[in-house]
């Protein structure tokens, strides 16, 4: 059976070309090769890549990480990867979290209502939608084993020495867009969070030799 290359919605493509690449520093790569290895690792060993980012609500820094890279390993065509995310303890993805995601190209359907709803986010027409809502790392939806944790803020990075399972435990954290929330700068600090995150993402795939 010959396996095709989702493709993914015009916009994102867009947004990916737009991408500032320059704005990656040396120090940075460094952070994050790391996941790239692993990703190498298992693309090499013909295993299935298993990724599961981590923060404290899993509300904002850890989605926009888990869909991005979910997105990246469709444009780039490495297969088998499957994308998760957790916190330390369970809360909401926030609305400007998915919103920015809308914004940038994903189709974002919510398929349950309340405190802590749950969305479907696809970032391609063939695509598998990407189940969003905040959980605990641990949760029965994440994997048990043969994954990476990647920590994606530094509270959970000093909170959690050890995940359970993990076969790789690397932090690649991020600044937290909460901080200006219910401000005038709120939806451009999730814009250049998101558009950060996609960034390394993309840097990450891009190493990766089929």
């Amino acid at each position: 059976m010959i396996t095709t290359q989702t493709t993914l919605f015009s916009e994102i493509e867009k947004v990916i070309k737009g991408l500032n690449f320059a704005s990656i520093t040396e120090e940075r790569k460094t952070v994050l090769q790391p996941l790239a290895d692993f990703i190498q690792d298992k693309v090499s060993n013909q295993q299935e890549i298993r990724i599961n980012f981590i923060c404290t609500h899993n509300s904002r820094r850890s989605h926009l990480s888990q869909v991005w890279a979910q997105a990246m390993a469709s444009y780039f065509n490495v297969k088998n990867v499957f994308c998760y995310s957790g916190g330390t303890e369970a809360t909401a993805l926030f609305p400007m979290a998915a919103e920015t995601l809308k914004n940038q190209g994903f189709q974002i359907k919510t398929i349950a209502e309340g405190k802590n709803p749950i969305y479907s986010i696809k970032y391609g027409e063939n695509a598998h939608p990407i189940i969003g809502f905040s959980k605990k790392l641990d949760d029965d939806f994440n994997p048990k084993s043969e994954f990476a944790a990647i920590m994606t803020c530094s509270q959970a990075d000093g909170g959690c020495p050890f995940i359970a399972g993990a076969e790789k435990r690397i932090p690649i954290t991020f600044e937290d867009p909460k901080a200006f929330d219910n401000t005038p700068q709120q939806a451009e600090k999730y814009q250049e969070r998101s558009l950060q995150i996609a960034t390394e993402l993309f840097y990450v795939f891009s190493q990766v030799n089929l």
